[in-house]
C-alpha cells in the first residue's frame, strides 16, 4: 500500500528522493539523511545523489545491495515487492527513482508502485 511520505521541511517534492527514502529507511530526519549523504559525496569528490556516493552511505551503515530482474513483460513492480516483502525495512532503486518500503508498504511522495525496482538495498536480518 502506498503511505504519503514527505520529510523534506520546505515539503519540496522533487530531487531529494535518495534523502527521502534513506530517511525513512534509516528512522532518521531529512536534514540528518542530507547530510550524511553529502558528507559522503564530499569523501568520494561526487555529488551526494550518485548511485556510487549513497550506495557506499548505506554500506557504511550495514546495509547490502541485491539485484532484481528488470526484463519486461516479466517486470517485477514496486507494488509485487511489497506483496513478496511483507516484513522488513528496504530501499528500491529503478535506476531514475528510489522508494522505501516498511512492511510491505511504499513511502513516497507519489504513488510509484508500477514502477520496476532493479535492486534493493537491506540489512542481512531484513531479508
Amino acid at each position: 500500500m502506498f503511505v504519503l511520505y514527505n520529510p523534506n521541511p520546505a515539503q519540496n517534492i522533487v530531487g531529494d528522493c535518495v534523502v527521502r527514502a534513506i530517511s525513512k529507511l534509516m528512522d532518521i530526519d531529512w536534514q540528518t539523511a542530507y547530510l550524511g549523504v553529502v558528507t559522503q559525496g564530499y569523501k568520494m569528490f561526487d555529488m551526494p545523489s550518485s548511485n556510487p556516493v549513497w550506495g557506499a552511505f548505506l554500506k557504511e551503515h550495514g546495509y547490502k545491495r541485491h539485484t532484481l530482474p528488470d526484463t519486461c513483460p516479466d517486470c517485477y513492480t514496486v507494488a509485487e515487492f511489497c506483496r513478496d516483502h511483507p516484513s522488513g525495512r528496504f530501499l528500491l532503486g529503478t535506476g531514475s527513482h528510489v522508494v522505501t518500503v516498511v512492511d510491505g508498504d511504499h513511502y513516497d511522495t507519489w504513488d510509484s508502485e508500477a514502477e520496476t525496482p532493479i535492486y534493493y538495498w537491506s540489512k542481512e536480518d531484513d531479508v
